[in-house]
């Protein structure tokens, strides 16, 4: 797997550049954003993931990790595929990603070209408590494990309380939590479950 691409940029396009790697030319496809911000014969370092197809090997490259682990998560998403998802970090930011998966909004997804509304809304349901870290806080937190919050929005969910409510409140938690605490399920779903209380608590479905 080539994680990271780093080398003189030997062409700018604008779906794709080509960057000098030990003497070999790699084409890695980006979003028109990565392509204005680089320069010919610059150095450019660049965060990738190879997709490897019958017929062919694509390099996909992003800015930073938080772009790749989206784009990696929305690969996850039923019919959506490469150029798909890279469509969608062309046209939203990881945080503007994040805020419509919490908030239940597929609207912005419909926005994009070549994602369908059947789509955009299994984007939404489908991403529903992975980005839960980014949520509110406006960024990745490095030191929350994703699988973490994921499973603390599962266990509340398995208790009663609805996915959205669930992803909004641990979300909420993770902004004033420490370190420690964020890394833990049995403390963050404790902490969590103390800012939901009894009387906040609703019914799957209701």
């Amino acid at each position: 797997m080539i994680s990271s691409v780093r080398g003189p940029v030997l062409h700018i396009g604008s779906d794709a550049v080509v960057i000098d790697v030990g003497g070999v030319g790699l084409s890695v496809a980006v979003t028109p954003q990565v392509s204005r911000a680089l320069r010919t014969g610059e150095t450019a370092m660049l965060h990738t993931t190879l997709i490897v197809r019958e017929d062919s090997l694509s390099l996909f490259g992003f800015d930073t990790r938080d772009e790749l682990e989206v784009f990696s998560l929305l690969l996850g998403v039923t019919g959506v595929g490469p150029k798909s998802a890279l469509g969608v970090l062309a046209s939203l930011s990881v945080d503007q990603i994040a805020d419509a998966v919490a908030n239940d909004d597929d609207a912005p997804f419909r926005r994009v070209s070549g994602i369908g509304p059947k789509t955009a809304k299994l984007i939404v349901v489908q991403l529903a408590g992975k980005l839960a870290a980014r949520a509110r806080s406006g960024a990745v937190d490095a030191v929350t494990p994703p699988d973490v919050s994921a499973q603390v929005v599962a266990a509340l969910a398995g208790l009663g309380w609805s996915e959205r409510v669930a992803v909004e409140a641990v979300a909420g938690v993770l902004e004033t939590a420490g370190p420690a605490d964020r890394g833990s399920v049995p403390v963050l779903l404790r902490m969590t479950l103390a800012e939901l209380g009894p009387a906040r608590k609703e019914p799957v479905g209701g």
